[in-house]
């Protein structure tokens, strides 16, 4: 990062719904798993804004009811009050067309410190809040019983009050020669099965064999 800047990978979790369950869910134990009944009814949904600052893992939230060009200047403005004023702001962020809007670009022109960086939906940096994403869905949302968006909305309020408590970024550590490693065993188990793909996978994975050995 940049001298004197902050770094935060930003993005929208849309559409979240406030779900209320005909009966509570059972929790696992030995030999049953978690169970988790299949009719519910709708309370509405909320879609959550996030920032997650990469350097100290915290993170700045907001819910709204949608995410237009207007929603997403709210919770830019409210990036600016919650971080230090004499710190640049290096946003990493997807195409989504509500971040490109001509408004957005003439809030963006009247505050210099705010850096926007576009980057493919897929990539790690993007991964970051992703992550965040993922557990909040897993720890706090998908097995839960929600009577209405507000109660919704709290719950995500808590989940991330604690996580700010005691904030870890999310580093990774794997290397891309471990990576490809684990996917030349999971195809050599296909191939050893009789599996042949019809777009020339092996073939792909050979190449990346040999320009492997020939770098080291």
């Amino acid at each position: 990062p940049p001298d004197n800047a902050i770094i935060l990978s930003v993005d929208e979790k849309c559409q979240i719904q406030a779900l209320d369950r005909t009966q509570p869910g059972l929790p696992w134990k030995k030999g049953r798993c978690g169970t988790m009944t299949h009719d519910y009814k709708r309370h509405g949904t909320t879609t959550l804004f996030a920032a997650m600052n990469t350097q100290d893992g915290s993170v700045i939230d907001a819910c709204m009811p949608t995410h237009n060009r207007w929603d997403w200047i709210r919770f830019l403005k409210l990036i600016d009050r919650r971080t230090p004023p004499d710190k640049q702001l290096h946003l990493i962020m997807d195409n989504y067309s509500a971040h490109k809007a001509p408004e957005v670009q003439r809030w963006l022109a009247r505050h210099k410190r705010f850096h926007i960086h576009f980057v493919p939906t897929s990539s790690s940096w993007l991964n970051m809040v992703e992550r965040f994403f993922r557990d909040l869905t897993v720890k706090r949302i998908r097995r839960g019983v929600f009577h209405s968006v507000a109660e919704l909305q709290q719950s995500i309020r808590e989940y991330i009050d604690e996580h700010n408590r005691k904030p870890k970024p999310y580093l990774w550590t794997a290397k891309a020669t471990d990576i490809l490693e684990k996917v030349k065993r999971a195809w050599a188990k296909l191939r050893a099965s009789g599996f042949v793909p019809k777009n020339g996978t092996f073939a792909a994975l050979d190449s990346i064999d040999r320009r492997l050995a020939a770098e080291t």
